[in-house]
């Protein structure tokens, strides 16, 4: 009489040198090494044309400011929290986080995943051994490298044009600028997700993130507005982003910190749940 194999006939039998059975995940916990891999793959693609995605930006941001000082007067100080900052020390911080971080976030972060569906090379972000956040993580993570790159190399060109920008709360800097930067980043997986060419990605640029950016406090303070037009800022989320940004380098802001901070977060929390949602589904992605 003959024996059946210790676990079913239709059992394989899986060799010492094998550490699971075929279809048996063996990565159970965070893929560090993948996840590392995609940051790098990541980091390295905008790095490899530093030219147009760290120093262009850079430089476009600093014309910005020598061409708003010039029309308005470099030495023509804004009242602010009841603190008359000169205009160029006024309008840089905007600056840096809306041209130098925020737009460089939404610009990387829309980029991979749209090109990946056109090219047809979106099968090297789906077929590693990835989970849906470790493969987001890794988006989030180069585009808001770039952003910070750009960031600090607009800092260092204003302070060489003579602009004083010393921090004066380098944690709100610093946690406004990744909260900032974050939220663009998450806007431009969405983006990155639902576009299907490069005129979609545009459209979200010129139509939404443009605008909000140019209409949040970044030339002007909102303290001068109309009572309308004074709400509406109050509305946009850019505006609380730079004010908070304003304030780790100027010590004052014309919003209160602790409630743009609440608000800002709780904005990030909602479009990562939507990103990690959209992620896991594979629309638009592997359907």
């Amino acid at each position: 009489m003959s024996s059946q194999p210790p676990f079913g006939p239709n059992s394989v039998d899986v060799p010492s040198s094998v550490m699971s059975a075929p279809g048996v995940p063996v990565i159970r916990n965070v893929n560090w090494g993948g996840l590392r891999t995609l940051y790098i793959k990541e980091v390295r693609r905008f790095f490899k044309v530093q030219l147009q995605t760290i120093w262009a930006p850079a430089l476009t941001t600093l014309l910005f400011l020598i061409v708003f000082s010039i029309a308005t007067g470099a030495k023509l100080p804004v009242l602010i929290g009841g603190v008359q900052i000169p205009f160029a020390e006024f309008i840089a911080p905007g600056l840096i986080i809306t041209q130098g971080m925020m737009g460089p976030a939404f610009a990387n972060a829309s980029f991979s995943l749209m090109v990946g569906k056109i090219q047809g090379t979106i099968v090297d972000y789906l077929q590693p051994p990835l989970s849906t956040m470790e493969l987001l993580v890794a988006l989030l993570g180069g585009a808001m490298t770039r952003a910070f790159l750009v960031g600090i190399a607009v800092w260092g060109a204003m302070m060489l044009y003579g602009v004083h920008l010393i921090p004066v709360h380098f944690w709100a800097v610093a946690w406004f600028g990744f909260l900032g930067t974050l939220f663009l980043a998450l806007l431009g997986v969405i983006t990155s997700i639902w576009a299907e060419k490069f005129d979609h990605a545009a459209a979200v640029t010129n139509f939404l993130v443009t605008p909000l950016g140019l209409l949040s406090g970044t030339f002007y303070s909102v303290d001068r507005l109309a009572p309308a037009f004074r709400a509406v800022s109050h509305a946009n989320p850019f505006f609380y982003i730079i004010s908070g940004f304003r304030y780790g380098f100027l010590g004052t802001a014309d919003s209160p910190i602790l409630i743009g901070s609440i608000a800002i977060l709780a904005l990030d929390v909602a479009l990562a749940i939507v990103c990690y949602a959209l992620l896991r589904s594979g629309w638009k992605i592997k359907n």
